[in-house]
């Protein structure tokens, strides 16, 4: 009889063989399930980014529409308050000049009184000159200056020419022959100007 070897655990049964291309479905289907999930963290860090950048986006717009209306209302109080300081200081000059010019008022009326009870024309004339440099000088005080124009060239910028008048020499001409009214600056400036007769 042949010895015949009998195998322990019966016929030799061969291992199932992966074909190639079911490798590489695997890989390919781990390679597109690890590229997913990387997409979706990538999207997800950019949601995130993009709700922060607008929370401070609308932090920064609250922050500066709070300055502005701070600020809007700061000027605006500052604009009444500039407002009334220009009122009250108007009023206050104009009643500083005023309260300068009684006593020359009080002056005038005693002279108005005395003339109708005196016959003297030197003693009227005495008190009208007396309360004119009185008020004169309460008005240089107030920085009035009057404009000395007799004998002056002719100035459109300080003078008004009332009418123009022969002259008999050459070197009146264009000069102020007389001043009908006279001008005056207040602190430099020009607030009446002198009405003149000019020669030609």
């Amino acid at each position: 009889m042949d010895n015949k070897e009998i195998p322990v655990d019966g016929p030799e049964k061969e291992a199932p063989k992966t074909t190639e291309p079911q490798t590489e479905k695997i890989e390919n289907d781990l390679e597109e399930n690890n590229e997913n999930v990387s997409e979706e963290s990538g999207e997800e860090k950019k949601q995130k980014g993009t709700a922060e950048e607008s929370e401070k986006l609308v932090s920064e717009l609250s922050e500066m529409k709070d300055k502005y209306l701070r600020l809007y209302a700061e000027f605006d109080n500052y604009r009444k308050r500039t407002m009334r300081e220009r009122e009250e200081l108007i009023k206050t000059a104009a009643e500083s000049a005023i309260k300068s010019m009684l006593s020359t008022l009080d002056d005038l009326e005693r002279a108005i009184k005395a003339a109708k009870s005196s016959n003297e024309e030197s003693t009227i004339l005495e008190g009208i000159l007396l309360i004119y440099e009185k008020m004169f000088k309460t008005l240089e005080q107030q920085g009035l200056k009057a404009m000395d124009s007799d004998g002056q060239d002719f100035n459109p910028d300080l003078h008004e020419a009332l009418t123009k008048i022969p002259v008999p020499g050459d070197d009146l001409k264009g000069k102020v022959i007389e001043t009908i009214e006279k001008g005056y600056y207040l602190r430099d400036k020009i607030i009446r100007y002198a009405k003149v007769v000019v020669g030609q």
